[in-house]
């Protein structure tokens, strides 16, 4: 039986391919212009999970490590995956801890995004995490880290010159900023994010 998903409709749907970390579906679709054709999803198992930590003095910790999909080394955010069915605050202050070593007294979920919605159905959260103590890191046997502090305002810059080119930090640092410029958080933290030490 056929679906209806705006002006596609949707004939047949098969398992294209599954690991421990994805899916793939192939639908048989007809096309919002009438003509029959196929369209492949993408289904990470597990939320996207990005936290921008900020520090005192206006800086925040940049992760980089290589990133086997695209053959590049990226800086960024700290991120990572947690389960669906995890609160995502729960698997930010795990992702904070194994990439930087740090933990926070106040977090605030920021932002949500749809994460290249063309060809996946990935959703991401992203929190401020502030009033911050240092630790040790413990990252996953899949991750190679290492790690930068620079200032909130200077990452931005690197975002905006193509230095830092991860999507979701990029949308990090811009709402962080949009945020702090229109008096949409606490005081304390949104002069840090606008200062430049």
């Amino acid at each position: 039986m056929s679906e209806t998903r705006g002006p596609w409709t949707v004939h047949t749907t098969r398992l294209a391919y599954e690991n421990p970390w994805l899916a793939v579906r192939e639908h048989d679709v007809t096309r919002p212009d009438g003509l029959p054709g196929l369209y492949g999803v993408v289904s990470p198992k597990n939320l996207a999970i990005g936290v921008l930590p900020v520090f005192a003095d206006g800086t925040t910790v940049l992760v980089g490590q290589y990133r086997f999909a695209l053959d590049a080394y990226s800086w960024e955010l700290p991120e990572g995956g947690g389960p669906k069915d995890a609160p995502p605050l729960e698997s930010a202050k795990r992702e904070l801890a194994e990439e930087t070593g740090l933990s926070a007294a106040r977090w605030l979920e920021f932002l949500q995004m749809d994460v290249s919605n063309s060809v996946t159905d990935e959703r991401a959260h992203a929190f401020l995490a502030w009033e911050l103590t240092e630790g040790r890191a413990a990252p996953e046997g899949t991750e190679d880290i290492t790690t930068r502090r620079i200032s909130i305002q200077q990452a931005l810059e690197e975002s905006m010159t193509g230095r830092i080119r991860d999507a979701f930090t990029l949308a990090m640092l811009a709402k962080a900023d949009y945020m702090a410029r229109r008096g949409l958080l606490d005081p304390g933290l949104a002069a840090a994010i606008l200062s430049r030490p």
